[in-house]
């Protein structure tokens, strides 16, 4: 870790943050989404949206997406971010904020999503057209497999044959996010379920079931970045920024050199080398869980267990409410919300938590947290650890 990575530890604070449209937003286009979340972040955090001066965007159907949000804001940029990594894209943003802040080359950064991923299906379309003629996956397109349940379904599979990881273990993962949810009251979905329930839901993708796969939903999120100075002048209790890390080591499923480890291995080790933390100090873990195994993997490759001891790690209620780690407070991406990419809602939901807002879901005298991203088909992984002032 080189000492210049290591200085900007607590140099940013996450100012405000905000979701809008979560679940299904009816008549609302996806600029749309992004701009109302956008401007309650913004006044969340006690400014104007002509304090803007940076942005972070990506979005699923526009390459060049960054430019159209500038044009809709109204925003005259001096620092800009269009990266598009999947869903990890918001959490791999941080770094590139935080330099630009350090650098003066901006003094407050928004990073904004939206998507109607339920409600529309002209997004679909587009991706469609354009993997016509630039195939990314060229390696598994001609046998169609159902994607991304089938990529998850194989390492799923294979995680079950090497640690002997079964159905309900996973179904431990589905519950826990659900009994979140039901404290969550803008989770998409708050109905009771049980291990059983999952065990008995339909199959999408052998060995997953419907209930092992995140939702689809529409909705916007946003947060607005500001170094650490200014944010002890804002109207929130700033949440600091300890370390952040971003890696990718394949895009496709089947050119991962092993199935049971992901790249969060190597972003996880950058984001707590640059917090100075190591994962058993952190008060929750806020991970994108598109599916049931990804928090068993990225529990795994962050260091809160070993390899192959994720199935362990969650059995009994261990990261439900009352547990000895709450995971997805929000009710994650499986209960909460999934529209699209989800990884920006695991810094909103972190920053919620350690400013003491989160309201029935509360985690007692939270001081730092996990966020993290991963995007295509366990493909880019984005690690943030978070903290309050005491953290620093």
């Amino acid at each position: 870790m080189s000492h210049s990575l290591k200085s900007l530890r607590g140099a940013a604070a996450i100012a405000g943050v905000a979701t809008f449209g979560c679940g299904e937003a009816h008549g609302f286009t996806e600029m749309e989404l992004l701009a109302r979340s956008a401007r309650l972040a913004v006044a969340d955090a006690g400014l104007k949206m002509s304090d803007i001066d940076g942005l972070c965007t990506a979005s699923v159907g526009s390459t060049m997406w960054a430019m159209p949000v500038i044009e809709y804001l109204g925003l005259r940029p001096t620092f800009i971010n269009n990266t598009m990594l999947g869903g990890s894209s918001f959490v791999a943003h941080l770094l590139p904020a935080m330099l630009a802040l350090q650098s003066g080359q901006c003094n407050a950064v928004l990073v904004a999503y939206g998507s109607t991923q339920r409600t529309a299906t002209h997004g679909r379309k587009e991706i469609g057209q354009a993997r016509r003629w630039m195939d990314p996956q060229p390696y598994e397109n001609p046998y169609d497999p159902a994607m991304p349940v089938s990529a998850y379904a194989l390492t799923t599979a294979r995680h079950m044959h090497q640690y002997g990881t079964t159905r309900r273990d996973l179904a431990e993962v589905a519950v826990a996010a659900r009994a979140w949810a039901r404290l969550n009251p803008e989770a998409y979905i708050r109905d009771p379920l049980s291990i059983e329930d999952v065990l008995a839901a339909r199959m999408v993708s052998d060995p997953l079931s419907v209930r092992d796969c995140c939702l689809v939903t529409d909705g916007g999120g946003a947060y607005v970045l500001v170094r650490a100075d200014r944010a002890k002048d804002l109207k929130q209790k700033p949440i600091y920024v300890l370390g952040n890390g971003t890696a990718c080591w394949n895009r496709q499923i089947s050119s991962m050199h092993d199935l049971t480890v992901t790249a969060a291995s190597e972003s996880g080790r950058q984001a707590f080398a640059m917090a100075g933390l190591e994962p058993k100090v952190m008060d929750m873990a806020q991970l994108y869980d598109a599916f049931t195994i990804n928090t068993i993997l990225f529990l795994e490759d962050l260091g809160f267990c070993a390899k192959g001891e994720g199935a362990a790690f969650v059995q009994g209620g261990a990261i439900a409410p009352g547990g000895r780690l709450p995971v997805n407070t929000n009710g994650g991406g499986l209960s909460g919300t999934h529209p699209g990419m989800y990884g920006i809602y695991t810094l909103i939901e972190a920053v919620h938590q350690l400013r003491g807002d989160a309201g029935e879901r509360q985690i007692k005298n939270a001081n730092t947290a996990v966020a993290h991203g991963n995007g295509g088909t366990l493909s880019s992984q984005s690690t943030a650890v978070l903290g309050t002032a005491d953290a620093l």
